[in-house]
């Protein structure tokens, strides 16, 4: 999920703002890696084409960086090399606990960054960016020594600092008051903000990556934020990378609405110790995700028709 369907949106994205056809190889890649995987060829074949894929995407990333100077293009580079640090400890034969806060930092990086790059709309002051500075260290450091106490202390800290810094400085706080797709992806943001909060909260407490809570903090932070990210952002990125139109219907927030829903009964189940309850929390959120890509579709089909008159 990580790598092989995220790691691809973000580097097709990727690869259309920066221009140039080697960047496609990123994402085709990294698909080529998940779909590898899922049909049963050897992990390792799917590990290092993932690997390359993320070679590619930081090579590109950080050619973006040197074009604009600013803290926000540093901040998804770092996202960018964390994935590629973590995908080569995965190939290098290192388990999934132990390498999951460097891909949690790809994503989790990557769309700090991007909202870092609205802030200039409401330009944060100094010392808040000193303060974002010191919660990428954390996020950097905790990442790779995520593996001992003290690096999951340090690793949850930054990401409750980052929650916590977003939700002050985000500009959502004020679109949230507009109306339409503007207050849809503000509720979305603020939301996952929640969840990211919620996720680092639960790896504090428990203090290490792995037991009772490992799930429900993986969770929290891959569904409960990052695809409520997606989810808002989707019907702004969606059509310029794909050149259709997607108007807004209120029914973009039943997904929302069922994945929150989901998770909150998959968490339940997590920390009441009830397997059965947190299947169904399971099967929920996959129902969620389904419902988002119906909810897509027809909005694009809405789209097509509208132009059509």
């Amino acid at each position: 999920m990580i790598s092989g369907f995220l790691g691809t949106v973000i580097g097709l994205e990727r690869a259309v703002a920066l221009g140039y056809r080697w960047a496609y190889a990123g994402p085709l890649l990294t698909g080529l890696g998940g779909v590898a995987i899922l049909l049963g060829f050897p992990l390792a074949a799917g590990a290092a084409a993932m690997m390359l894929g993320s070679v590619v995407l930081l090579t590109g990333t950080t050619l973006i960086m040197l074009r604009q100077r600013e803290l926000f293009m540093v901040t998804m580079v770092l996202g960018a090399a964390s994935w590629l640090a973590g995908n080569l400890m995965w190939l290098a034969g290192a388990a999934i606990p132990g390498v999951v806060a460097l891909w949690i930092n790809f994503l989790v990086l990557t769309i700090a960054g991007e909202r870092l790059e609205l802030t200039r709309f409401l330009p944060p002051s100094s010392t808040a960016k000193r303060i974002f500075s010191a919660i990428l260290v954390s996020l950097l450091a905790g990442g790779f020594f995520s593996g001992t106490v003290a690096g999951a202390i340090i690793y949850g800290a930054g990401l409750l600092g980052l929650a916590l810094w977003l939700l002050r400085q985000d500009i959502a706080r004020r679109t949230v008051k507009e109306q339409g797709l503007t207050r849809f992806t503000a509720f979305c943001l603020l939301s996952g903000y929640f969840w990211l909060a919620a996720g680092s909260a639960m790896l504090l407490a428990a203090g290490s990556l792995a037991g009772p809570a490992y799930d429900a903090m993986l969770h929290a932070i891959l569904l409960g934020f990052v695809f409520s990210m997606v989810f808002g952002h989707a019907p702004i990125i969606f059509p310029s990378v794909m050149r259709v139109k997607m108007p807004f219907h209120w029914t973009f927030y039943l997904p929302l609405l069922a994945l929150h829903a989901s998770l909150l009964i998959r968490l339940a189940g997590d920390g009441l110790m009830l397997p059965e309850l947190r299947n169904l929390g399971g099967l929920l959120n996959a129902a969620a995700l389904v419902l988002f890509i119906l909810s897509t579709v027809s909005s694009v089909i809405r789209g097509f028709r509208a132009g059509r008159k």
